[in-house]
């Protein structure tokens, strides 16, 4: 584990050592423990979609989803050969659709490959939508192997124990300290007790990952391009071949029920362009099909 050197990535000076940091983790990491059906798998498929899945969403959702999905698309091959409709149809009710679609093409990479995902974090990372912090998801959880693997609970816990108080702790200065606490042999149930301390610090204090540099207020959803996206998606999964006055229709009627402004033609045409050239729809002649 890293002395306390000067510099980034210096254990901090007034913090606990690093060896009280670790046996207090793993201690709440065993009372908090949770015991998810995504866990303690050796399937990288299976744990890739819970980590997408988890992204930016509550693990009471997921719970509802996850299953699910693994029975409808239990490989990365049946993934990539699933219709983008039915992809689409299986994730609603998590958001961030986008993340359906990143996942499936993530695995139409793979089945070009032989369908297996890859087994190195640069492997991961070179597939589509697939970021630092899921590869190593991916590379603890299903595989064992260390990494950083540095997300909101995680941050969590070293801005709870290692920086209380102060303000604007930068990533570049967590990574070190993650990499270095990191057990060679035990990736997974030191990440996993890292999530469950850092769910529950969420809960039981105001929030550390506040004082991240990096935290950003979740802008609201209601009223958003992003709902009206998500809400156009919806219809044309419900409707394939709804032609384009109907949707626009739709949309706007929905608007006005919700008591908000209604969409006008601008706007409506400047999201569908956005949605076809994303993938989430193809457009027919007037007509739209998922």
């Amino acid at each position: 584990m890293l002395a306390g050197r000067a510099g980034e990535g210096a254990w901090p000076s007034d913090a606990p050592s690093a060896g009280e940091f670790a046996a207090k983790v793993r201690a709440e990491g065993a009372r908090l423990y949770r015991d998810l059906p995504w866990r303690n798998l050796d399937d990288p498929y299976a744990v890739l979609v819970s980590e997408v899945m988890l992204q930016q969403t509550q693990v009471a959702r997921v719970l509802k989803h996850w299953g699910r999905w693994m029975a409808t698309f239990p490989t990365a091959d049946a993934l990539a050969a699933a219709s983008t409709s039915d992809v689409l149809s299986q994730w609603q009710g998590l958001g961030y659709n986008r993340r359906a679609l990143a996942l499936k093409r993530a695995c139409e990479a793979c089945a070009a490959c032989g369908g297996r995902l890859p087994d190195t974090h640069e492997g991961l990372m070179a597939l589509p939508g697939i970021g630092p912090a899921t590869a190593a998801g991916v590379m603890a959880f299903a595989l064992n192997r260390p990494g950083v693997y540095l997300e909101t609970n995680v941050r969590t816990v070293f801005l709870h124990e290692l920086f209380p108080g102060r303000e604007g702790v930068r990533d570049r200065e967590l990574v070190p300290l993650v990499a270095a606490t990191c057990p060679k042999d035990d990736a997974r149930a030191w990440y996993y007790a890292l999530l469950d301390y850092g769910a529950h610090l969420k809960s039981a204090v105001p929030n550390p990952s506040r004082r991240s540099a990096h935290h950003a207020r979740q802008s609201a959803f209601e009223g958003s391009r992003r709902q009206k996206r998500a809400e156009l998606v919806r219809i044309v999964l419900a409707e394939p071949g709804i032609g384009a006055d109907e949707l626009a229709r739709r949309l706007d009627a929905a608007e006005r029920a919700a008591g908000r402004d209604g969409v006008d033609a601008a706007l409506f045409d400047s999201i569908v362009s956005d949605l076809v050239s994303e993938g989430f729809f193809r457009r027919e002649g007037d007509s739209f099909v998922a």
